[in-house]
């Protein structure tokens, strides 16, 4: 992997996460989409799992709870193993709220402490 895609990868990563911050869920989604298409391997679910969570909350708002739980339970296979933290993001603190279902994961998006990428 080239600098350039370790830089990408972070680029897409902060504004996905600035996007779900402010509840832009389908363009939240596109930034981890890019962030997973150009991260190393072992990151590859970490970023599938950001995909999912947000993706289960735009199901939510759209009405669609059948594929809001899809998702949200794609999420939380996909995040576990990177619990409790992964590039500063507190990843059990947003798993717990997954798993309380609730439909808004806006202010559980948070860094952390934050860590330079693996």
């Amino acid at each position: 992997m080239s600098l350039d895609d370790v830089s990408s990868v972070a680029r897409h990563y902060q504004q996905g996460l600035r996007l779900a911050r402010q509840g832009a869920f389908f363009e939240a989604h596109e930034e981890f989409e890019l962030a997973w298409r150009a991260c190393a391997a072992p990151e590859r679910d970490f970023f599938q799992g950001l995909v999912h969570v947000v993706v289960s909350a735009y199901q939510r708002g759209r009405g669609k709870p059948v594929a809001a739980e899809s998702q949200r339970q794609k999420a939380l296979r996909r995040l576990g193993p990177y619990a409790p933290a992964h590039r500063g993001l507190d990843v059990g603190l947003l798993l717990a709220r997954l798993e309380a279902a609730e439909a808004d994961p806006r202010e559980h998006l948070v860094e952390r402490d934050p860590q330079p990428p693996v």
